[in-house]
């Protein structure tokens, strides 16, 4: 008797997905909980896992098709399982849906890529590696031709000129289409504005360098800038209400909790998780709730709960080397910090010129909850804890 695949439960606001790629195919034996297939959504990539042992009968929806939840994607027939099991292969590490998918677009044999993590998994920075490597071996020179008549005054045909100027089309995304959507959204939904400060991380940089391999030591995790500012936007956040605050039709919304948002760049594109009270976590807490969300986004474990809500986001582009931009609101929030490279820059101390590390700040707020005097003093804040960190342990 055969049993059903079904569609998972879509997570809340999802109405469908997109059958990344099937891992199984038909007559191939499956272990029970092992991944059948990926599900793209707007927000994350999630697996089918196989409910049964046994052999997977029939694939009824094929890569690239849309489903919703309950829908039937294949039939297995657990009846195979009665039989002598299949000879035992040699155990292979799983890949993640992002390696999968990254393989899977480049057409690589994952048994040919060295995997470094634990087990030999295969990371996507392993892939990545592999590519490189493969994009650096010289292409092999050309057999000689045989001499032909002179065609250097002929005119290229229309195959020729498109070979010479390649071109791809490819679909977007769910994640990438979905972005696109909600930055649109904020565009033409809010009265956005952006405004800008300055602020001398001399204070903070001594001070996390100073305690830096201690606090390492006890909480097992890297002192970063971002809980810094966490903490300073939190303090800035208590004192503006309206900034922690959102629009719903002609109502507002005040939050009396601060979840913060913290945008973290994926091969698949933006995303942004959420830290859950972010207020009542310490500067441990919040690197480690950061250090989290990263592993997840690198292997694709990221949940729908964890990018769900948020009253105020922080985006670095400075990792990038930004050195200013105006970052866009995640609705339904009313404004986003953007923090930026820092560079030593000659300021002016005491009547005198000196050389301080120095990062450029923008919040970008909806103007129409948001007026531009509070965005002016929230930034001031943060640049006052900033500059004199122990506002921050102090809580003063």
């Amino acid at each position: 008797m055969s049993f059903d695949i079904l569609v998972p439960s879509l997570p809340e606001s999802v109405s469908d997905a997109t059958l990344v790629a099937w891992h199984k195919q038909t007559g191939e034996w499956v272990n029970e909980g092992e991944n059948l297939a990926d599900l793209e959504t707007d927000k994350v990539i999630l697996e089918v896992p196989a409910p049964k042992s046994g052999t997977l009968e029939t694939i009824v929806v094929q890569d690239g098709e849309t489903v919703v939840g309950g829908q039937l994607l294949a039939k297995l027939d657990p009846q195979s399982a009665k039989a002598a099991a299949p000879a035992a292969k040699p155990e292979e590490a799983p890949l993640s849906p992002s390696v999968r998918k990254l393989v899977a677009e480049n057409e690589l044999d994952p048994t040919s890529i060295a995997g470094s993590g634990k087990h030999g998994r295969i990371l996507k920075s392993d892939v990545l590696d592999y590519l490189q490597e493969q994009q650096a071996q010289p292409e092999p020179a050309p057999a000689a031709a045989a001499p032909t008549a002179d065609t250097s005054h002929s005119p290229l045909s229309a195959t020729a000129i498109a070979a010479l100027r390649p071109e791809q089309r490819v679909p977007m995304t769910r994640l990438r289409a979905k972005v696109a959507e909600r930055l649109l959204q904020a565009q033409q939904n809010a009265a956005m504005l952006t405004t800008f400060n300055e602020v001398n991380l001399k204070a903070v940089i001594e001070l996390r360098n100073q305690y830096k391999d201690r606090f390492e030591a006890k909480h097992n995790i890297k002192l970063g800038f971002m809980s810094f500012f966490v903490k300073a936007s939190i303090e800035a956040l208590k004192r503006f209400p309206a900034i922690n605050a959102s629009i719903d039709g002609s109502d507002i919304i005040y939050h009396g909790y601060y979840d913060i948002g913290i945008a973290v760049t994926t091969q698949r594109g933006l995303i942004v998780p959420i830290l859950r009270d972010a207020d009542q976590l310490d500067f441990a807490g919040i690197e480690k709730g950061i250090h989290d969300f990263s592993n997840k986004a690198r292997n694709g474990s990221i949940s729908v709960e964890d990018l769900s809500g948020g009253t105020f986001t922080i985006t670095n582009g400075g990792i990038f080397g930004s050195m200013l931009s105006t970052p866009i609101l995640n609705p339904p929030q009313c404004a986003i910090l953007g923090m930026h490279a820092i560079k030593d820059r000659p300021v002016v101390e005491n009547g005198e010129i000196v050389i301080r590390p120095i990062m450029y700040l923008a919040l970008s707020y909806d103007h129409r909850l948001v007026d531009g005097k509070e965005a002016v003093q929230f930034l001031g804040i943060i640049k006052e804890c900033l500059e004199a960190p122990a506002h921050l342990l102090l809580n003063i």
